[in-house]
């Protein structure tokens, strides 16, 4: 089995995945019958099986026609080999009328899921130029629960006018308490200035400190390095990514 050199970043990949109509209780039942396989899985150091909410952020309405699977991976080999020709993705694929997978290098990462670090060790370098993609995830404390999910969505919505943001999705692994954002940018700045200048985000981030609102959390970024498939009929990076590497090639 290959392996990771030391330092290497470990490779990453986001799959989406949109459950086609009369699948709902298939797509649901894979939260817990996909564990087995993934157990399984040759190259696979780190996975979740994720839903999805309405929205493009924290969403308390959940979205049973999405669903995500995070993993990270020894090689980019062992994730193609999953990827295309393992048994569960084409089962996955069969009851889905749509697939889009992003592949991406950590650029940095900061705190835990579950207790581990699985976007370590990330690059080792500066990044300025390109679209970047972000998540964020939380475990919340039931005590904050109800500060949160009264708060939380009004930011969840500032993301629609948010400018330079290519695409986002909230997805959870428990509903209400496991939550995460996914989303990709058109540039580092882009996503600084929503993070940073965004009055209801920097409520956000004043009142996960002062009211204690997760147990866990985790915040990482990303370099998105190739996207293939759909997501709501389009492929979100097709054209950036096309753009940045016309760009590079002129250097």
């Amino acid at each position: 089995m290959q392996t990771n050199q030391p330092n290497t970043p470990r490779f990453t990949t986001l799959t989406l995945f949109g459950i086609r109509k009369g699948y709902l209780r298939w797509g649901l039942a894979q939260m817990g019958t996909s564990v087995p396989h993934l157990k399984k899985v040759p190259g696979l150091l780190f996975y979740k099986l994720l839903g999805s909410g309405h929205g493009k952020g924290f969403s308390i309405k959940p979205n049973f026609y999405r669903y995500g699977l995070l993993c990270t991976w020894e090689s980019e080999e062992a994730a193609d080999n999953f990827l295309y020709r393992s048994e569960l993705m084409q089962e996955y694929r069969h009851n889905s009328y749509e697939v889009w997978t992003v592949r991406l290098h950590p650029l940095q990462s900061h705190g835990k899921w579950d207790e581990q670090e699985p976007f370590a060790p990330s690059l080792q370098q500066a990044y300025s130029i390109g679209p970047i993609a972000v998540l964020t995830r939380a475990s919340i404390n039931w005590r904050a629960l109800p500060g949160f999910w009264k708060f939380v969505p009004r930011t969840s919505k500032a993301l629609d006018e948010a400018e330079g943001l290519l695409c986002s999705i909230g997805l959870g692994e428990l509903p209400l308490v496991r939550q995460a954002t996914f989303s990709i940018w058109n540039s580092a700045e882009d996503m600084k200035n929503y993070a940073y200048r965004n009055p209801l985000h920097q409520e956000v981030m004043r009142r996960t400190r002062s009211e204690k609102w997760y147990s866990e959390e985790l915040f990482a970024r990303f370099i998105p390095v190739t996207s293939e498939g759909t997501w709501n009929g389009t492929d979100p990076l097709r054209e950036v990514l096309e753009t940045k590497a016309s760009d590079t090639n002129k250097f």
